[in-house]
């Protein structure tokens, strides 16, 4: 008994089968997670490590290159890249895509101990490095935090309060506080009453040193039970610490009388963080894995909501991103476009099949959508952006086998077939072919589902939706739609002609009829249309990824190195200024010494630097982002004419970084900069569409080097070590020790105040402290002079090469892939000293990676997909029309990207794979059913015209709900240039399957078919 007579026969059976799919379906909806984006694994961790002191040649030359020598060598290690500057060193180790999240801590692991190994070759000053494996975590509900009128301690308080009350919610896994008010209690002696009485520095320091720290004081033994014996308190005010005392030739002195204790707000903070132009913290809260981050975020609601009871009157809690609510949003969307995709489906089932054909399709539509709902939360694939894509993108596919099946019912039964038997000759012909050519649109996407990079990983679930939902429409298609059919449709009278004596299927026949005739021009037609459009493929606007529909862009602004933090500040307020007054601006965030928390998988923030400010920007829709960004972009490269002003559209999926990006890899830094200038100049003459050129080097920095006068200063015992200390005593101050106000530290410096911004006239004036002359001396008497030197104090190395990057962003408007092949030829065309190399970054470097993976995964994936299609047949030449219908599916893809003017993505190269899926698939069914009519001995003309009449209707039913089905796509910026490649293409294959396949199947088989013609 065959599965489509069995599901009549054993209704309970199949009923049990649809309702679990409906019932599991809302079951699955209800409890599946939740995403914006679907995880993909930052493989990436970073090592920072303090030099306090060391330029940064000498932190690439003593820090990082030790610890680089150490961590390449892990097998896992892609690459390494580096950041060096004065004091810091910061390393970011990239391990290779192969290896995925779960083996991730294993080699953190191995990293750690690998650096810890590498400590011993670092010199005694450099610090501890430490290891951040948790560079890529995602704090998708981020908040600004803003507390007029309270105190820099009470701010704190209410922080760690907040974050205190958070982790206690259902969910939640962490919570990320940035630019809280950073705060030290400063020392500042009075230099005059020192010198005097000859206190060392070192005297001061040790006393502040001691006043606050934890020791051990052991323990007693009474009755047989250890007491611990807790040490005496230290100073907890910033008036205990001013009544410390100190011993001075004898003699007991108040701290107090030597020196001011105050405590303050550092001058130069690591952050300062505004929101709308007032001061504020960040705080950023991100979701257990696998969780429904849309439920979490809500619990996060009401939690503040509870929580604004127990602040303090004046607390104001902005929301900078809610990605429950754009999740939530995106559902309610996908809910829409769902319902939009099946109201289609069922109205042009209902116009050419009848309303009893689109109930029955209609319905097994819906058991397929709800029923891989069920399996998406079975199986843990989350419902975000892309498998919610996958389901739109499915949809029209989803229909192709239960019309096939529905259609051939209806022309059995209008033959005067009962339902059981009309079902069982249809799943005979049928089931195997639908099955095979099921697995076929799979494997189409199986080079996304094998790719072990991050875009596979990205886009994995395309394809695991698809594989759900297409083998469960198969399912479907030879069980619940027989069923369904049972008893929707009616036995006919036996009119055998009446199903195809329509007039448009005897204007199909004619047209086809007369392209068997003339098969020799189709072809050649067919040929010269292929290779016009193939020359226009070349035309259309190459992109990696599109720009987000999330109504957010950013400013980046850095100033020349050295510039100070407050400088930058100061640049972002006139920003701040101009947005305030703009319409269109929801909220504006600014960040001034570094990028943000990643609130987004796809933000990446940037390196800390006092120079880089940043604005997150929200409107209220997209359509007010081009026409401000504009404005902006025109007002800020006008008035912030002092450093580097550009903004950036948010893209979506993985990648980043500048467009345009030309890598210069050597080991001299001079040698570096002349190139980046070369190629800098040649990029500008090759394109005027270019903008924002740049280097990751920046500017060379003043460095103030003074001259030590050797005999003199040690003649006096003062060392370099001395002076360097009175020189940072009179600067930044030096941290003496740690004030502990509950979880906080609090570093206690000690500092002179003298030093203006006259610089090195001033510095001339400091005293330094002889331990061996017990006095203090001039700087003038041991140095010969001050020294102005350009250094480089940003050097970036790549896989332990000094590196330079020629960085480009391009105009608005303008194609990224285009500007680049502009600029190519002129840059690889440049001389190269020998040991110098040119590599290629930015978007080309994204999509060629993403592509080549795609591209390892696709020889294994077609021979798959031609094994299938030859198993099918048992023969060769019926695969063979069907694979040379697919070169020209990219027919229709190049005229409707050429009309719409839309760029040809990484989105649209999964249509274009979908698309020759759903071709061979439709080929499989016309030249198999060609194949069953010529079986019954109905003369080959007459069969190729008979079979393909036939398909007539479920090829162009399919087609059609597959491209209207692809309406709610377009206005999804990531999806609109994918379902424009499938409706354009799927038109044309249409055309490709009911005209091009007979007219080659009728040219193949010439031997049979001339075999006949003389037997008759």
């Amino acid at each position: 008994m065959s599965i489509a007579r069995a599901s009549i026969d054993k209704a309970l059976i199949t009923w049990l089968l649809m309702i679990g799919c409906l019932l599991g379906g809302i079951w699955g909806f209800a409890t599946i997670g939740r995403l914006e984006d679907p995880a993909f694994t930052i493989k990436q961790a970073v090592v920072i490590t303090q030099y306090s002191g060391a330029s940064a040649d000498q932190v690439a030359r003593e820090v990082t290159e030790p610890l680089e020598s150490a961590i390449q060598k892990m097998s896992e290690v892609k690459s390494i890249t580096s950041s060096n500057k004065p004091g810091v060193s910061r390393i970011d180790v990239e391990i290779e895509s192969i290896y995925d999240g779960t083996e991730l801590p294993q080699i953190w692991d191995k990293l750690r101990k690998r650096v810890n190994d590498a400590r011993g070759s670092l010199p005694s000053g450099a610090g501890t490095p430490y290891v951040n494996d948790s560079f890529g975590d995602v704090f998708g509900v981020f908040y600004a935090i803003q507390t007029p009128g309270f105190t820099d301690a009470e701010t704190h308080e209410i922080a760690e309060f907040l974050r205190r009350e958070l982790l206690t919610v259902d969910g939640v896994a962490d919570v990320d506080l940035q630019g809280l008010p950073e705060e030290a209690v400063y020392v500042t002696p009075d230099m005059a009453i020192i010198r005097n009485l000859g206190v060392s520095p070192a005297a001061i320091a040790t006393a502040i040193a001691n006043s606050n720290a934890v020791a051990s004081a052991g323990s007693v033994t009474s009755n047989g039970q250890d007491i611990r014996i807790e040490a005496p308190q230290g100073s907890n005010t910033v008036e205990e610490i001013a009544r410390l005392t100190i011993g001075v030739q004898g003699e007991i002195i108040d701290l107090l009388d030597l020196a001011t204790v105050t405590r303050e707000r550092v001058s130069d903070p690591d952050m300062i963080i505004r929101f709308n132009g007032q001061e504020a913290f960040t705080m950023g809260v991100s979701g257990k894995s696998g969780q429904n981050i849309v439920d979490i975020g809500h619990r996060i609601d009401d939690r503040l909501g509870t929580l604004t009871r127990d602040l303090p009157a004046g607390v104001q809690i902005h929301p900078v991103y809610q990605q429950h609510i754009v999740v939530e949003e995106a559902s309610n969307a996908f809910l829409v476009n769902l319902a939009m995709s099946v109201a289609i489906v069922v109205i042009v089932l209902a116009l050419f099949m009848g309303w009893r054909a689109a109930v029955v399709v209609g319905a097994t539509l819906l058991l397929t959508v709800v029923g891989t709902v069920f399996f998406m939360a079975i199986f843990g694939i989350e419902m975000e952006r892309i498998s919610l894509g996958a389901l739109i993108i499915a949809m029209g596919m989803l229909v192709d086998n239960a019309i096939v099946v529905a259609e051939g019912m209806q022309g059995d039964m209008a033959q005067g077939k009962t339902a059981r038997d009309a079902a069982e000759d249809v799943a005979s012909k049928t089931q195997t072919p639908l099955l095979g050519a099921t697995v076929i649109g799979i494997m189409a996407f199986a080079g996304i589902g094998l790719s072990p990079d991050a875009t596979g990983e990205f886009l994995f679930s395309l394809f695991a939706v698809i594989g759900i939902s297409l083998l469960l429409s198969w399912v479907l298609a030879i069980s619940a739609t027989p069923l369904l059919g049972h008893y929707f449709f009616k036995v006919g009278d036996g009119n055998a002609d009446g199903n195809y004596s329509g007039p448009i299927f005897r204007a199909y026949r004619n047209t086809l009829n007369l392209a068997l005739t003339l098969r020799w021009p189709v072809l050649a037609a067919l040929g010269v249309v292929t290779v016009v459009c193939y020359i226009g493929f070349g035309q259309v606007k190459q992109q990696f990824f599109p720009d987000s529909n999330t109504p957010l862009f950013y400013v980046h602004y850095k100033l020349p190195q050295g510039g100070s933090i407050h400088q930058t500040a100061d640049e972002m307020t006139i920003l701040e200024d101009w947005l305030k007054d703009r319409e269109e601006v929801v909220s504006v965030a600014t960040f001034v010494g570094g990028g943000a928390s990643r609130f987004m998988l796809t933000y990446a923030p940037e390196e800390a630097l006092p120079t880089y400010g940043h604005l997150i920007i929200r409107t209220h829709n997209l359509d007010e982002i081009p026409q401000l960004r504009s404005d902006l972009e025109s007002f800020g490269r006008s008035q912030l004419v002092a450093g580097e002003f550009r903004t950036e559209r948010l893209a979506f999926g993985p990648g980043g970084g500048a467009p345009i990006a030309a890598r210069f890899s050597g080991s001299n830094p001079v040698i570096l900069r002349e190139l980046a200038a070369e190629a800098a100049d040649r990029m500008l003459a090759a394109s005027d569409q270019l903008q924002d050129l740049r280097t990751d080097w920046r500017e060379r920095e003043l460095v103030l080097k003074p001259i030590y006068a050797e005999d003199r200063a040690q003649a006096v015992g003062v060392s370099r070590e001395d002076l360097a200390s009175a020189f940072l005593t009179a600067t930044d101050g030096i941290q003496a020790g740690t004030y502990r106000e509950d979880d906080r530290l609090i570093p206690i410096v000690v500092r002179n105040d003298l030093v203006t911004d006259q610089g090195a006239p001033d510095l001339v004036d400091q005293l330094v402290y002889s331990s061996a002359a017990n006095a203090y001396i001039p700087v003038l008497q041991l140095i010969d002079g001050f020294d102005y030197e350009a250094q480089n104090t940003l050097i970036q190395r790549r896989d332990r090469l000094p590196t330079i990057t020629v960085e480009a962003g391009v105009v608005d408007g303008a194609n990224a892939a285009a500007v680049f092949n502009a600029i190519r030829a002129d840059i690889e065309a440049m001389e190269l000293p020998d040991g110098y190399m040119l590599e290629w970054g930015g978007e080309y470097e994204n999509s060629t990676e993403a592509q080549s993976s795609l591209g390892k995964q696709l020889p294994l994936s077609l021979l798959i997909m031609i094994v299938i299609s030859i198993l099918l047949f048992g023969r060769l030449r019926q695969p063979l029309i069907i694979w040379l219908l697919v070169p020209m599916a990219v027919n229709g893809v190049a005229l409707g990207l050429l009309g719409t003017g839309l760029p040809f993505s990484f989105t649209a190269l999964l249509g274009l794979l979908s698309l020759s899926g759903m071709l061979i698939k439709n080929g499989i069914v016309l030249v198999e059913e060609i194949d069953l009519v010529r079986a019954e001995g109905v003369p080959f003309r007459q069969a190729v015209l008979d079979a393909s009449t036939s398909r007539l209707r479920p090829v162009v039913l399919a087609a059609a709900t597959t491209i209207l089905g692809m309406i709610p796509l377009l206005s999804d910026a990531f999806f609109a240039s994918m379902a424009v490649t499938i409706m354009g293409g799927l038109g044309f294959a249409s055309i490709l399957t009911l005209v091009a396949a007979p007219v080659l199947y009728y040219m193949f088989f010439f031997r049979e078919r001339r075999a006949e013609a003389a037997e008759a």
